[in-house]
């Protein structure tokens, strides 16, 4: 017997799937770009000289290659992005499980004036575009459309431009470690304890799809 291929009926899986073919293309294109900065060049970097041959410094068709494949992965990445924001919107349509109120805690008064403080000035970096049932996020309290104040000690000025690498790189550093994030929901600030962890049954740490935040 083969593999259960995923499909409509499989909303889970179907995301899964996905997420795990933006990862793999991800990869490949964080491999390519590698290719570039190996011969110090960009996309728009000139091949030739200023005789018009082509430049001796540079490994020219490991450049054209790489910035062919480049394209091709950036437009696969455009594609299963939006395939997974389908998908999303097709898992959260189904009826979901009530939240555990004791995941979620809210700022108590405990909290120092100046932490307070603090907080009143987080803007958000990131909005959550779905979570998968049963993930580290799931667990968590986590909820599409959250915005993230706060992960750890990540805060938007912890990220330059759209990039959350910082976000990736501080997650795999963190396994099995219960962190505080923060985050904004209906005009609130709710702070809740969060664990990444692998084994959940899904790909990565987190089991959720977040992406760049902008006002």
């Amino acid at each position: 017997m083969g593999s259960t291929v995923p499909s409509p009926e499989n909303p889970m899986e179907n995301a899964r799937m996905l997420m795990g073919r933006k990862d793999r293309i991800q990869e490949e294109l964080d491999a390519q770009l590698s290719v570039l900065k190996s011969q110090s060049c960009t996309m728009s970097t000139p091949l030739v000289d200023a005789q018009g041959f082509p430049r001796a410094d540079i490994d020219v068709y490991a450049v054209r290659q790489a910035r062919v494949r480049i394209i091709e992965l950036r437009n696969d990445l455009v594609d299963v992005t939006d395939k997974i924001k389908l998908a999303l919107e097709v898992l959260h349509s189904e009826p979901q499980p009530e939240s555990v109120p004791n995941q979620i805690q809210t700022q108590t008064p405990s909290s120092s004036v100046e932490s307070d403080q603090d907080d009143a000035q987080l803007k958000p970096f990131a909005r959550v575009d779905g979570v998968m049932p049963g993930s580290p996020s799931a667990d968590a309290g986590l909820r599409r459309e959250d915005l993230l104040l706060r992960f750890g000690h990540l805060k938007a000025s912890s990220f330059s431009g759209t990039s959350l690498q910082p976000l990736a790189e501080f997650v795999s550093q963190q396994e099995n470690r219960q962190l505080t994030v923060k985050v904004r929901r209906g005009g609130e600030d709710i702070a809740l304890n969060f664990t990444p962890r692998q084994g959940w049954g899904g790909r990565g740490m987190l089991g959720c799809h977040i992406v760049p935040y902008t006002s």
